[in-house]
This record gives C-alpha cells, structure tokens and sequence, in this order.
C-alpha cells in the first residue's frame, strides 16, 4: 500500500488540535480493529496505518519534523514503523491508554499505561459429599475440614520479612515484561513475555518470609461451612466461591467444587423431581378399598383413599409431596407418586383355600375381557 498523507490518514486538517487527532484517531481504531474485522487483512492494514499517523502526529517534536520534512525527516519516517523501525501490535495497543481516556484497556484485555502487577489466583478444591433424599428435599448445610492453602500469618501473605519490602526488579526494571528484538523475514520483530525473574510482579523480595519463603501462603487447615440447596441431583456440582487454596502475594482464594452423590433409599426412588412409593395392598383392601398411610419425603404419613376394585398396576399422584426444583434447573416441586401392586400370598391354611376356592365360581371373581384389558393397558404405563 502507498504511503498517504499521515494528516489524510485520520481525516484531519493541518492545523488540527491535538483534542482532534486523538479523536479522529479513536474513530478508526474502533472501526478497523482486528477484534472487529477478524480475518480482513485491509482492515488491518488501516489499523496499523491509523496507529503510524497517530504515533507521529500526537507528538509534538515528530509531528514538527514531518510537517518541515515529511517522510524524509531524520527522525525515520522514511520506512514503515511496522517493517525494520520495530513498530511492534503491543505499541498500538499501549497507545490506547492515551487514546481511550487514560484507563491503560482498549480491546481483548490488551493492557497500556502503567505496569500493574499481576493478581494471583489459588488453585481450586474438589470435595464430595453424599446426601440423604431427605437432605436433597430440604437442602443441608456440610461442614469439612480442609487442608488447603492459608494466607501466611508471619508475614500477612506479602512474603517479605517484617520491614524488608521490595525493591524493583534489575531484569524487566519494573514493567514486569522482556522485550525481545530477533531479525526475521519481515524484518527485526519484538515479542514480549512476563519476565522470568519477577514473574511479571515487577518487584523482587528483599528477604523473603521464613515462614512461607517468600510465598505469602503456608499448608493449613480451615473448616469450611458449604450450604447445599434444597433440590440437587447426582452427579450436579456446587461451587463455592473464595474458599479454596488462598493466592499468593495476597491474591485471589481458588474456589470449593461441591460434586454431590446421592446416598440409595430404602423407601423411595427418585425420578426427577418426582418420588416413587410402591404400595403393596393386600388383596381385601384391594377388593373393598378402604384408607391407607403413605410415607412422605419429610417423615410424616398421610391417608389415601383406596376406591373400591383397585387393579394392580393402578397409579395415585399426591401434588407437591416431591422434591423442590434446584435454582436454574426447573420450576416448583415434584409429585410423589404411588404405584399400586397387591399382594398374593404364597401359602394358603386349609381354611382360606377353602374359601378361595369357593370364589373362584363367582361371576365377579371371572376377570372379563375389559377388565384384562385394563390391566394390561395399566401395565404397559409402567414402561412408557
């Protein structure tokens, strides 16, 4: 691409302000930055060709020389900052502290402005816990003991003996970053990286802590208190924020990943948000119906009503006796469903076969085709 006026570049006149050329340079950086044109390398080409004209014209001592020289002033204009001059993406963006306000942030986190050091963040905990359904009913508050990564007490997590402090790193002198310049074919390129002696904190330790070596954080133990919602499932995770190993220097604590398992009910089954009860009737109250006491999910009984003739297979829904939804997985609470069989005993006194055999020629003891019918029909639910 030819070389164009650095005043035509960003669209401003000679006499521009500096208030001008900042702005006029913050309208073409948004329009063609690589974050918005991923992949349109004339967008990118403008980019930098926006940044180049900028770079000079924001500064007082170049801009005087390119308005009495132009691209043959002595101060280099003649080659392209981004060729041999080594004019390098991270300049462009570390002008964008100036450009958008001060804040040192243009796009994608690219940082500008003065060097901040870096927040350490602890790692994360895994723990599991085995839940009751009546605790997943009404959600639990667990308590653990966990061994895990405490802030120093010697030195308060700065790492650094009482009164020693810091002092500024030799190697990257404070900015917490290497510049590297290599030749290649497009020219002499720079790279950057966090400098390996400070890791980009961009100060060194004068003596460091006994306690934690220099660390900020010692192996210790803290009982944590985690609070499990009423509603969670096997195989769901509960985080808890800011309750895993602590970060060094003072930094950021990891967090507590909560993966929960369900202990097996000898009374219930769970199917979702519902609960399953098999009712085993015996036959008379089957035959005559009657009431009878159902289980609930909190330890109390209530009666149903067992209409007359019930068939095996039949199923009763008590509403709202199931399980509460966990928040952001589903709405309201389950049902607790009861699936009715009858019992048929497998030993039968002189007596009642006695009497069993006189049923049996009873026109109401002869199952006729409707009602096998429905008690097939009843069941084929239990498997739809």
């Amino acid at each position: 691409m030819a070389k164009r006026d650095y005043y035509e570049v960003l669209g401003v006149s000679k006499d521009a302000s500096d208030n001008e050329i900042k702005i006029a340079y913050r309208k073409l950086a948004i329009k063609y930055h690589p974050d918005r044109n991923p992949g349109d390398e004339e967008a990118e080409a403008k980019f930098k060709e926006a940044a180049e004209a900028y770079d000079v014209l924001h500064d007082p001592q170049k801009r005087q020389q390119y308005d009495q020289f132009g691209f043959n002033a002595s101060g280099g204009f003649g080659e392209s900052p981004f060729g041999a001059g080594g004019f390098s993406m991270d300049d462009i963006f570390s002008m964008f502290g100036d450009v958008f306000g001060g804040h040192g942030r243009g796009f994608s986190g690219f940082g500008g402005g003065g060097h901040q050091a870096p927040k350490y963040r602890g790692t994360d905990l895994r723990l599991k816990v085995r839940l009751s359904l009546q605790e997943v009913a009404t959600g639990v508050t667990k308590k653990f003991k966990v061994r895990k990564d405490v802030t120093c007490d010697h030195c308060h997590g700065s790492g650094a003996e009482s009164g020693s402090g810091t002092e500024t790193c030799q190697n990257c002198h404070g900015s917490g970053v290497e510049i590297r310049t290599q030749q290649s074919i497009f020219g002499m390129m720079q790279t950057q990286t966090v400098c390996h002696v400070c890791n980009g904190e961009g100060t060194i330790i004068k003596n460091k802590c006994t306690h934690c070596h220099g660390e900020g954080v010692v192996k210790g133990e803290e009982v944590v208190e985690i609070n499990i919602p009423a509603g969670v499932a096997e195989g769901m995770v509960v985080n808890v924020p800011g309750k895993g190993n602590a970060g060094k220097h003072n930094g950021v604590a990891g967090n507590i990943q909560v993966y929960i398992e369900e202990e097996d009910n000898d009374t219930f089954i769970r199917d979702g948000q519902n609960i399953i009860y098999n009712l085993l009737l015996d036959f008379p109250t089957a035959t005559l119906g009657g009431q009878v006491d159902i289980p609930t999910i909190d330890g109390s009984n209530v009666k149903i009503k067992i209409e007359p003739g019930t068939q095996p297979g039949k199923t009763l829904r008590l509403r709202g006796k199931g399980l509460p939804a966990v928040q952001g997985y589903g709405s309201g609470v389950g049902d607790l469903v009861v699936h009715i069989s009858v019992y048929v005993p497998k030993e039968l006194s002189k007596e009642e076969k006695k009497m069993i055999e006189e049923l049996r020629n009873s026109d109401n003891f002869q199952g006729d085709k409707k009602t096998k019918c429905s008690i097939f029909e009843n069941f084929k639910k239990l498997f739809s």
